[in-house]
């Protein structure tokens, strides 16, 4: 048994980087995961190493509202009512700058880091309420903290969106037990590194976060009790400075 035992969890993502170690996370620690990706051969790879009864893979953009509607209620049906669900599926736009960025890059980062959160939030939200619990876990960045010409005008703004949206919920929600948290992590080693415009080099990358250490953040908040809630998390390499 984990601390996670009996609960159902979603997350967005999950077919790599820090989706994907939070789902390894959360079914080490015995709960039942949800997957939810765009890529369904990512999530049935990482799906490969555990019970089936404990996992099940959604293909879903959650920036369409009508396939996250369809693919979490196929979750409720076989799982049952979701008591955890982290928002972590985000993208960023190649070209960053707002004077060229390109506008169907704006839309498109802002559909699945911003809207697919609510998306998601919104369709999971009565079956918390019914159970008068619920922990929406939201990973946004530093970049939802303050301004970056690194990250963006795009990633930035929806960023920001994201911390808004988890304050909100708590506003909104606490008194119907749900309780949501916000990891802002500072620069972590994921794939989506790749599409920064100027290549990062393995010495930087040996300096930053790993996957693993958000999971543990993830882990943290979804086992502390339902009286508890943690609104936001800011986690950074030790030679990164916040201040």
């Amino acid at each position: 048994m984990g601390i996670l035992d009996n609960q159902i969890a979603v997350v967005t993502g999950a077919g790599s980087g820090i989706g994907r170690a939070v789902t390894e996370a959360f079914l080490r620690e015995s709960a039942s995961v949800a997957l939810v990706g765009r890529r369904l051969d990512r999530l049935q790879e990482v799906a490969s190493g555990f019970p089936e009864d404990r996992v099940m893979a959604c293909r879903c953009d959650v920036g369409n509202r009508a396939e996250v509607e369809s693919s979490l209620e196929q979750v409720r049906k076989r799982m049952g009512k979701v008591g955890i669900l982290v928002n972590n599926a985000g993208i960023n736009t190649s070209v960053r700058d707002l004077a060229h960025v390109d506008p169907f890059d704006w839309d498109n980062t802002l559909a699945v880091n911003l809207t697919g959160a609510f998306n998601c939030a919104r369709v999971v939200l009565p079956g918390m309420r019914e159970m008068r619990n619920g922990v929406i876990i939201n990973v946004s960045s530093i970049a939802g903290k303050r301004a970056s010409k690194l990250g963006g005008v795009a990633y930035v703004a929806s960023k920001h969106g994201m911390v808004g949206l988890t304050h909100s919920i708590n506003v909104e929600e606490g008194q119907n037990g749900i309780r949501s948290t916000v990891i802002c992590p500072g620069e972590v080693d994921t794939p989506i590194l790749e599409f920064r415009p100027d290549p990062v080099s393995q010495e930087r990358r040996d300096r930053m976060l790993h996957s693993e250490d958000i999971a543990a953040c993830a882990v943290l908040v979804a086992g502390l009790p339902a009286r508890a809630c943690v609104p936001e998390i800011v986690i950074t390499p030790t030679v990164q400075s916040y201040s």
